[in-house]
């Protein structure tokens, strides 16, 4: 598939002080972009939970252009314009400006994007060189099928902690750079091994279940399905008791619909299972 732009909101950081702003704020280690150049990352409450993931661009003079969903752009940017303070930098939309485009394959000025191998290549490229927008079909059948979620799509601001939205397995944190906001309930988390609630990936057979159906194996209440497509299911659901219901040989359905668990090996399990 050719390069296609997808709907994004792009925000612009700039000034001396946009790496220690940005490492104070996001779960990710901002240093990292020196090499890396693009970076998965997230914004967080203070007890934890992500109020919008995002990209990070580097440009080689020194800004950063955060790329995130465009339904959470302006409260991105009203957070952010607070969290300045007497910081040294600059805040800008460049959505107008810049674009996102993406493609299954390799393409040149593409980078791996950097949550996990399988979804393609990124880019970040001047709006009047970009193509037409992308059809969100494709993509979405993609992401579902590989597990991965669409936080701006499968969760609501601030319902899903950061290791519940995957951002362990998905490259967004970093346990060793320091605080950000956050970051104690997250390494808490991680240190403890108490993330029971996941996103997770379902199979089924015929008609999707409907968004927000409910998951359940018997009487328990399991969580709820996001995203569907082509056979293949989301859902936030308590994966220590579905795991334990399906050892137990119990049926797990969403709404009425049999599905079954389909975890792949890069999700990490819950310990006690």
């Amino acid at each position: 598939m050719a390069p296609t732009r997808l709907d994004r909101s792009l925000i612009r950081i700039s000034g001396p002080d946009t790496r220690s702003f940005l490492q104070g704020l996001l779960t990710q280690n901002v240093d990292l972009l020196a090499s890396a150049r693009v970076l998965y990352a997230g914004l967080l409450t203070p007890q934890g939970k992500v109020i919008a993931d995002m990209f990070l661009w580097s440009e080689d003079n020194g800004a950063v252009t955060i790329d995130a969903d465009p339904s959470r752009g302006s409260d991105l940017m009203r957070r952010l314009t607070l969290y300045k303070l007497r910081a040294q930098v600059e805040i800008e939309d460049v959505s107008g400006a810049q674009a996102i485009v993406a493609s299954d394959r390799e393409f040149e000025a593409g980078l791996a994007d950097p949550r996990l191998p399988g979804l393609g290549w990124r880019a970040r490229i001047s709006a009047k060189s970009a193509p037409a927008q992308a059809e969100p079909a494709a993509w979405a059948e993609r992401r579902i099928a590989l597990g991965v979620p669409d936080l701006a799509i499968d969760a609501a601001p601030e319902e899903a902690f950061a290791l519940e939205a995957l951002f362990e397995e998905l490259h967004g944190v970093d346990f060793q750079k320091g605080c950000f906001i956050g970051q104690e309930n997250v390494s808490r988390m991680k240190r403890r091994a108490t993330t029971r609630r996941k996103f997770c990936p379902l199979t089924f057979d015929g008609a999707a279940p409907p968004f927000g159906a409910a998951v359940s194996a018997g009487e328990a209440d399991l969580g709820t399905v996001r995203s569907s497509a082509d056979g293949n299911a989301l859902a936030l659901i308590r994966l220590d008791r579905a795991l334990e219901a399906e050892r137990r040989g119990e049926k797990i359905l969403a709404g009425e619909i049999p599905v079954r668990l389909a975890p792949h090996d890069w999700l990490i399990l819950p310990s006690a299972i």
